[in-house]
């Protein structure tokens, strides 16, 4: 049975998400029966790459509804630091200032790295006001929705296409929360393999070898928790009936799952998971609705965070200096500032955004190669029929494309990249002339991008830059043919 929803809270939200954008029909429709009828796993952590696909909507339009969503107090965004090898949900944080890209697996005892488009995750969950579900007070979830839904994303998959989690499910003896300073008692039947003790709340875990041999009696172990170990955290016991009484030494709350693994099974000797498609850090800054919503969700951590691979787009007027000679600083402000509109109408079509405007360039950002490249044809296009509604042809420009591992940072107030690959991609629209397109052979290389390609005329070119060793591989995009 579904909780009440606040009608009313609902009904103004609606309407205002309704208005606050063209959407597709039965959009914000579907978005609505969820929140009315879906159970409460269903409104936790929302997948918005997983509604599009299941709602039959496009991803980027599933993305931009959540944000507009999540701005209008229909849902709280968060953002999640992911285990590559468990699944774990090492921590789940509200906005991006609290983003970090070094992060703790207790389930695995390891300590972790994130770059943003790797196991950084953005989910949605449902605002409290709105409709209040049994996630929004984790401490009174029954143990095993705490451990098996609260702790881990249903993403992770493991080699044999299972959720992670539902495997170690399956494996589990028991689980229980641990009272502080109490001794909590757990009676199992094991047999021959690993017994292993697990916490998603600390490093507090043990593994136990368990003997082909079976013991005469019931075995006794007791056993101390304190707030990063267990005492003793390795053993080797008998297969047969074993007492397992379980001391929490900590003032507080704790939680312990105790599964078997099977001889014959390293449960050290892993994979990493199979992560089915998320919402990654990297794409939602890439969103353009993000970060105009959310001007002030900036990146806190000192360093920045890493991002693999990233592609980036620069353009530029080529004799903007002559435009502003001939026509006057006004109207040639007023013209540039309409080609800027072009190029960011642009941009958001082809999934980029505009990360800031440089004199009279733009610097773009896209998760895609060749999203940058349609992007940049488009462009091209653009301003051609731009020009054609000017008595002279005022507008010549000039692209050039490189991708790369980059930083996301924060300057001036703004998100931003940096490193060599900006660098890069900046000197590479240097070389481009009037109306060309210049690609580095990281993107040119890019299997989706050759059909883009197909009916352009291409000059291959090595061109030397400024702070790069050896010469680089320009692919000069110098129209269709």
């Amino acid at each position: 049975m579904t909780a009440a929803v606040n009608e009313k809270l609902l009904e103004e939200r609606l309407g205002a998400l309704e208005a606050a954008h063209a959407w597709s029909p039965r959009v914000v429709s579907r978005l609505e029966t969820m929140v009315r009828s879906g159970e409460d796993e269903a409104l936790f952590r929302i997948n918005p790459i997983k509604f599009a696909a299941d709602k039959g909507i496009g991803e980027t339009e599933a993305i931009d509804l959540f944000l507009h969503a999540a701005v209008l107090g229909l849902f709280e965004m968060n953002w999640m630091l992911l285990c590559p090898l468990c699944g774990c949900v090492t921590e789940s944080l509200g906005s991006l200032n609290r983003v970090h890209d070094h992060h703790h697996c207790n389930l695995c005892q390891t300590d972790l790295e994130a770059k943003l488009d790797d196991y950084i995750a953005v989910t949605f969950t449902v605002a409290a006001q709105v409709r209040p579900i049994k996630f929004h007070q984790p401490d009174d979830l029954s143990p095993q929705e705490f451990c098996f839904v609260y702790s881990f994303a249903p993403e992770g998959k493991a080699p044999d296409g299972r959720v992670y989690h539902a495997f170690m499910r399956d494996a589990m003896l028991a689980v229980e929360y641990l009272p502080p300073g109490a001794v909590t008692r757990f009676e199992l039947d094991v047999k021959p393999g690993t017994l292993i003790g697990w916490n998603p709340l600390s490093d507090a875990g043990f593994g136990f070898a368990v003997g082909a041999a079976a013991a005469p009696q019931d075995e006794i172990l007791r056993m101390r928790v304190s707030e990063d170990a267990c005492d003793p955290a390795a053993a080797k016991i008998a297969a047969g009936r074993l007492v397992l009484e379980v001391e929490n030494a900590t003032g507080r709350r704790g939680v312990l799952g105790i599964s078997l693994i099977p001889a014959g099974i390293d449960p050290h000797q892993r994979p990493p998971l199979r992560y089915d498609p998320f919402l990654s850090g990297s794409r939602l800054l890439t969103s353009q609705t993000f970060r105009k919503l959310f001007r002030s969700q900036v990146i806190e951590a000192t360093e920045g965070i890493g991002v693999h691979d990233l592609t980036l787009l620069f353009t530029d007027l080529k004799g903007s200096t002559e435009l502003y000679e001939r026509i006057g600083d006004l109207n040639a402000y007023s013209q540039v500032q309409r080609h800027f509109e072009r190029l960011l109408d642009v941009t958001v079509r082809h999934n980029g955004a505009v990360v800031k405007t440089i004199g009279d360039a733009i610097m773009a950002v896209f998760v895609a190669p060749a999203d940058a490249v349609s992007a940049a044809l488009a462009m091209r296009g653009e301003i051609e029929r731009l020009n054609h509604a000017r008595p002279a042809r005022d507008f010549i420009l000039k692209i050039g494309i490189h991708r790369g591992p980059s930083i996301a940072v924060t300057l001036n107030d703004r998100l931003d990249y940096f490193g060599q690959t900006v660098n890069i991609a900046s000197r590479v629209e240097h070389l481009a002339a009037g109306d060309e397109i210049c690609l580095t052979e990281e993107v040119y290389e890019s299997p989706e991008v050759a059909g883009l390609l197909a009916s352009c005329a291409i000059q291959r070119d090595q061109a030397r830059l400024k702070g790069v060793r050896q010469e680089v591989a320009i692919f000069r995009i110098q129209g269709a043919t």
